[in-house]
């Protein structure tokens, strides 16, 4: 009797990295008037165990092409309260933290399921033509250590 056997492959989906300087409910709001899409906050950030970070999402389901939209803030800045009372280091810090650490200088990702390579190639030429967005481009998710934080 012959056993058959499958493995699951990691869920498939694009990346596109965007640069800007926008806050992330105004660059979804635009995006929303530039892609003719509906990005809604999503009730819940994305966490971890044993971190602190929170990384705001929007969302927005395609039901029409099974497509689905997340944008996620790479960033996450948060001021500590420094308990030393004296020295020369007094005050608050700051701290930031990388949903993608080796993409540092990407601001937002958009995660897009469902979506094709020239799908994703004329979403980034409608959002290289925002002047809110310094570029954006496709990230090759097979290069990412960290890709695991974008599977949720």
């Amino acid at each position: 009797m012959a056993i058959l056997t499958f493995e699951l492959d990691d869920e498939e989906f694009t990346l596109i990295g965007i640069h800007s300087t926008e806050e992330d409910y105004k660059l979804a709001y635009l995006l929303n008037q530039q892609l003719n899409t509906k990005f809604i906050r999503f009730q819940q950030t994305l966490d971890f165990q044993n971190s602190t970070a929170e990384f705001p999402l929007f969302e927005f389901k395609d039901n029409s092409s099974l497509e689905n939209y997340y944008l996620i803030n790479n960033k996450d800045t948060q001021v500590k309260e420094n308990k030393n009372t004296g020295g020369l280091f007094n005050g608050n810090y700051t701290t930031i933290s990388y949903l993608i650490p080796e993409k540092k200088r990407v601001d937002y990702f958009l995660k897009i399921e469902g979506c094709n390579r020239a799908l994703a190639l004329n979403l980034i030429n409608k959002l290289n033509n925002l002047k809110q967005i310094i570029t954006s481009y496709i990230i090759e998710t097979n290069t990412l250590k960290s890709k695991n934080h974008l599977i949720f």
